[in-house]
């Protein structure tokens, strides 16, 4: 288990004073940094994620898992049993609407909906074989960002913050933009019984404009930061004779540290959120520049000033991939979305020596099924997904882990959610059973009691 700091104890420490609060939160953020250089376990491949969540589930027989098998066996019945639970039922196989092609060195087949992402392949580690256990969104989400589907548990943004802190004391080591609020809302970026500074800073959501979307009640319109200052070093006073009077809890010493780095945030937050200084060339390469792909293109741009500002983990969200009809239409009007951005992230990240210490993740809460639902749909499918993995310590252009032939179920060195998981912990440096926090009687962690470490994708 990772040695968890009083926060009583540093305010003891560091005296009774105003500048003794800023010094002890000041002292934290300097362990936690050092035990980030250090290394917590062994030495990290990666300092920092940049998760792109696809909500909905793209169908991965239509963009990365090429199955000329399905191309071949279109209309026919599927050969072999569909799961014993489903979500939804389905006829016969469907073929993609999508045609396939190698891309780069790699040779990686990804299909007409995502060109540009297929021309940057050769940097790109896809995971074939990623299953999990729920076909409904909800409890599928959560178990991607938490682990659990059945029980309210820290995400793995929380989880990574718990146990690295933020390379920037002045903003949050956990930032979400555009996040869904259903199918699990804040569940999916909350910090459940971590303490509450772990959870996501919340830019947005997914029915709002990236043109306004802000943090909220980041700055007072009314009060000067001296006034503003002087509020919350009385506020501050109370928090520490009440830690004093009563004793140890969590609960307030989070809230004393996310009104310190609230105040914080004031001053370097506005200017890592303002695009204005970037160049035309990058507002291009993001796709800014063209009505439908602006949106998801800013969300971009920002998780990537946000990384390169020292937060350790940003998610970026986009929906709605939930084709149970009109799967041509939706698909590629979704896709156009955010193939241009996510590859020209990809690209930005790498020209500016960020990529191999940054880890870029692409996927969903499950994948669909191979068969059809309807004329042209696809149904939920959790037997069998793509995920992606780019930078950050994994080898560059190869696939790990196959589908039958169809795409139904992952088969060959298969990946569970668990296993992605203590993948994503080990790159950051740290060992995910070591990774643990006591409640409720006993130590909990993010892949529970399971989890395998996928070393073979490892650079």
């Amino acid at each position: 288990m990772l040695n968890k700091i009083s926060r009583r104890q540093m305010l003891q420490n560091a005296g009774n004073g105003f500048g003794g609060l800023f010094l002890a939160s000041f002292l934290e953020q300097q362990l936690l940094q050092a035990k980030t250089i250090e290394g917590l376990h062994f030495p990290a491949r990666a300092k920092r994620v940049i998760f792109l969540f696809m909500h909905g589930g793209p169908s991965h027989v239509d963009t990365f898992d090429y199955k000329p098998k399905l191309i071949a066996d279109d209309g026919k019945p599927l050969p072999f049993d569909k799961p014993r639970v489903q979500f939804s039922q389905t006829g016969n196989l469907l073929a993609s609407p999508w045609k396939f092609k190698q891309y780069g060195e790699s040779g990686a087949w990804v299909s007409d909906l995502f060109p540009e992402v297929g021309a940057c392949a050769d940097d790109i580690t896809f995971l074939k074989s990623m299953h999990g256990s729920n076909e409904a969104h909800g409890g599928a989400l959560l178990k991607i960002h938490t682990g659990s589907d059945t029980f309210v548990r820290p995400s793995m943004g929380a989880w990574v913050s718990y146990g690295l802190g933020s390379e920037n004391e002045n903003l949050p080591s956990f930032i979400t933009i555009n996040p869904t609020l259903g199918h699990g809302g804040v569940q999916n970026f909350g910090s459940a019984f971590l303490p509450a500074q772990h959870q996501a800073t919340r830019i947005g959501n997914s029915r709002e404009s990236m043109k306004t979307a802000k943090i909220s009640n980041l700055g007072n319109a009314t009060l000067s930061q001296t006034e503003v200052r002087a509020q919350l070093d009385l506020a501050q006073q109370w928090n520490q004779q009440q830690l004093e009077r009563d004793g140890a809890d969590s609960n307030l010493e989070a809230r004393i540290q996310s009104m310190e780095l609230a105040f914080r945030m004031q001053t370097e937050t506005p200017g890592v959120m303002d695009l204005s200084g970037e160049t035309e060339a990058t507002m291009k390469l993001y796709g800014i520049d063209t009505p439908n792909t602006e949106n998801f293109g800013r969300q971009c741009l920002l998780a990537r000033r946000m990384s390169e500002a020292g937060v350790r983990f940003v998610q970026v969200s986009h929906a709605y991939w939930d084709q149970h009809d009109a799967l041509k239409e939706k698909h590629t009007e979704l896709a156009a979305e955010v193939d241009r951005p996510i590859a020209g992230l990809l690209k930005d990240l790498k020209a500016r020596g960020l990529l191999e210490e940054t880890l870029v993740i692409w996927g969903a809460e499950f994948g669909r099924t191979p068969t059809a639902q309807g004329k042209n749909g696809r149904d939920h499918n959790p037997h069998a997904f793509t995920y992606w993995l780019a930078g950050g310590g994994v080898k560059k252009g190869i696939s790990y882990g196959a589908t039958d032939e169809y795409g139904f179920y992952a088969q060959q060195d298969r990946v569970h959610v668990h296993d992605f998981h203590a993948t994503l912990l080990h790159l950051l440096g740290i060992d995910h059973e070591k990774l643990t926090y006591s409640y409720g009687g006993r130590d909990f962690r993010l892949t529970d009691v399971a989890g395998r470490v996928v070393n073979e994708i490892f650079a």
